[in-house]
């Protein structure tokens, strides 16, 4: 593409079927990180370019510890993109955010077990980005506004547990991630949105409820079944927003993280591992 791609979905296969989509090229590049979880199809939709990443690969190959998350966001830097809306199936932790509603947090809560890579930095160049907003809330305002004309459910202003996986939680567990405030929990918000920080690119997470977790006793406890009969009625409500949702993206309206990257590395420029720089410069060639 000689078009930068300024703006990307990730999330399901399905996503990506919109009536009227030009599909322009499938997308499959080598990262200093090694190649993306799939194919990125790349389209042309009411006017505006547009990417989709499929996280678990097209099938749903790949279990969320083995995403191969940095060349994910790497690909998508590469061709340019600005904002990733991101999609998600998650658990409700509260009686409140039903199956079948849709959620947008604004924090998280790791409780992933540090077996996945997390950040492009490392190996002979330490970076430390801010990480205290994980998400972009110009881009979740633009959201939350379609989805109220649009008439589907949104939460805002939730927490965001994130856990291992692939097993779904005990009940004890999910008791006490009630306790700690988280509002939904899902398996893989992490590291993508932390990439996606260190990559200067804007990042919101839509969750769409499937469950109540484990915690509500009086509910039979979460089923693949269950998940995936709430899921399929999830992504045709994600699909309608996703179509009246691409025209609003890849607009420069959050341009906050650009640039921030190279004041982030803490590292003398005289001690900093050049093998490592060469990665980091296929994503930010200034630094």
């Amino acid at each position: 593409m000689n078009e930068k791609v300024k703006a990307a979905i990730i999330g399901g296969t399905g996503l990506y079927e919109l009536d009227g989509m030009q599909v322009l090229e499938e997308y499959f590049p080598d990262t200093a990180w090694g190649k993306p979880s799939d194919t990125i199809t790349i389209g042309r939709y009411k006017d505006k370019l547009i990417a989709f990443l499929p996280r678990h690969g097209r099938g749903h190959f790949i279990s969320p510890s083995e995403i191969p998350n940095l060349a994910n966001i790497a690909a998508l830097k590469m061709i340019g993109v600005e904002e990733i809306v991101a999609f998600s199936s998650v658990g409700s932790l509260r009686e409140e955010i039903a199956p079948r509603d849709f959620v947008l947090p604004d924090q998280i809560i790791d409780r992933t077990k540090g077996i996945r890579e997390s950040t492009f930095f490392g190996k002979g160049v330490v970076a430390h980005a801010s990480f205290g907003d994980p998400f972009s809330k110009n881009l979740s305002d633009r959201i939350n506004s379609l989805a109220t004309k649009l008439g589907i459910k949104m939460h805002t202003g939730k927490t965001l547990i994130c856990m291992e996986g692939p097993l779904f939680s005990t009940r004890a567990e999910s008791k006490m991630y009630r306790m700690v405030g988280g509002d939904i929990i899902n398996m893989s918000v992490l590291p993508e949105a932390k990439l996606a920080r260190e990559a200067e690119i804007a990042y919101q997470m839509v969750c769409m409820s499937t469950d109540y977790d484990s915690w509500m006793e009086h509910e039979e406890p979460v089923t693949v079944e269950m998940v995936i009969g709430n899921l399929t009625h999830n992504n045709a409500t994600a699909k309608k927003l996703i179509a009246d949702l691409i025209p609003l993206l890849g607009n420069g309206e959050d341009l906050s993280l650009i640039g921030t990257s190279k004041f982030s590395i803490f590292t003398n420029p005289t001690k900093r591992n050049e093998e490592q720089m060469k990665k980091i410069r296929t994503l930010f060639p200034e630094i």
